[in-house]
């Protein structure tokens, strides 16, 4: 696993709390945010975006990295997310994990072994997996090569 320090696993949790609170969650109440930490050392932060054409919607962690990548980043070493109920605010009462597919997104811009991912209820309440362990045998850009 890389070595996040707690300073910054605390900083991606914050933010990930933060972009819960901008969540557009008309259908499923259920709130999420997620923040990445890009190689370079920059925190960008996503929310879940909702459709009527559910389809259409967008998980947080992909609004995140989709962030991220638009603004140049093209590794990224942790992410963190923390998701539950709307109204629920320091503390959620779930954990979200990434969906499969955000699964898939991060691998794209991470390696299994060392990316961090943060599984936060509240600021004191996480766990922290490597993408590995989210993700065994997964399937990567050195696949196609």
């Amino acid at each position: 696993m890389t070595q996040i320090t707690e300073e910054t696993r605390q900083q991606l949790i914050q933010t990930a709390m933060e972009y819960r609170h901008r969540a557009y969650i008309p259908y499923s109440h259920y709130a999420v945010g997620a923040a990445v930490l890009a190689a370079d050392g920059r925190i960008f932060g996503g929310c879940n975006v909702e459709n009527a054409s559910y389809g259409a919607s967008n998980c947080a962690e992909r609004t995140a990295i989709f962030k991220a990548v638009s603004e140049g980043m093209d590794r990224l070493l942790a992410i963190a997310v923390i998701g539950g109920p709307e109204g629920e605010e320091e503390q959620v009462s779930t954990e979200a994990t990434p969906c499969g597919i955000c699964r898939q997104v991060i691998r794209e811009f991470a390696d299994p072994e060392t990316c961090e991912v943060i599984i936060a209820r509240s600021s004191t309440n996480y766990r922290v997996m490597t993408l590995g362990q989210l993700l065994p045998d997964s399937f990567g850009p050195e696949n196609l090569g």
